[in-house]
């Protein structure tokens, strides 16, 4: 996991909202704020672009005239790109709409190779299913399973806490955030279409009745489907 700081005027709103998505540790403050005194320093600093370029070019060109060499990394709107030069001296850049897989490789390419943070997170392996964080990705056998971004999370959530029971309002604030005002139906229709597309192999995704749901991979003997829709 990375340390990352995200110097942004866009206060209580992120400005490239999938990075709060990652399993990194995420720390936001004001666009020109001395970061110098940061301890722990972060391992990546995002600087936002998005509303004052001007204001970006200056911050970016300060942070790599200083002693401390991490990733410089922009955030940038469309219209902004055309204004980007070598000389503002950032390592990469990226738009506030990207996803978390392209945000992700852009971590991992920004810092030393070897570094802890960048290591992929082992797949997540149960039956004949594969879940592979790196490359988003869900495989049911040597088919790859064609999900939705939430779908892919809500899976992966649940194969990782294999066994473990979660209510309808925990996914919703694990997997789709504190921030989200839909209703607790929304994890239901979600379920629901992942136990379609997972087919014969619905079943690990177990309801408990009057809780909630869980991942849960049933003994080759066992002949009593597990889960059943409440």
């Amino acid at each position: 996991m990375a340390r990352l700081l995200v110097l942004t005027d866009q206060i209580g709103q992120s400005p490239i909202p999938a990075l709060g998505l990652l399993p990194h540790e995420v720390v936001g403050m004001a666009l020109e704020t001395d970061i110098a005194s940061i301890k722990p320093a972060p391992d990546v600093i995002f600087v936002d672009a998005t509303i004052d370029l001007v204001a970006a070019n200056r911050v970016c060109v300060g942070l790599a005239t200083r002693e401390y060499r991490q990733p410089i990394l922009l955030i940038m709107s469309d219209g902004g790109l055309a204004a980007v030069t070598k000389t503002w001296g950032a390592t990469d850049l990226l738009l506030h709409s990207a996803g978390p897989a392209e945000i992700e490789a852009r971590i991992r390419l920004a810092l030393e190779p070897g570094d802890i943070a960048t290591l992929p997170m082992a797949p997540i392996r149960a039956a004949n299913l594969v879940i592979d964080e790196s490359s988003y990705s869900a495989k049911l056998g040597s088919q790859t399973l064609d999900l939705t971004f939430k779908e892919f999370e809500l899976l992966k959530f649940l194969a990782a806490h294999s066994g473990r029971v979660f209510t309808r309002e925990q996914l919703l604030s694990e997997v789709w955030g504190y921030d989200y005002y839909g209703g607790t139906r929304t994890v239901d229709v979600h379920v629901r279409r992942l136990r379609a597309k997972l087919g014969e192999h619905e079943q690990l995704i177990g309801t408990v009745r009057n809780v909630g749901y869980q991942f849960t991979v049933k003994n080759e003997n066992d002949d009593v489907r597990q889960a059943v829709e409440a």
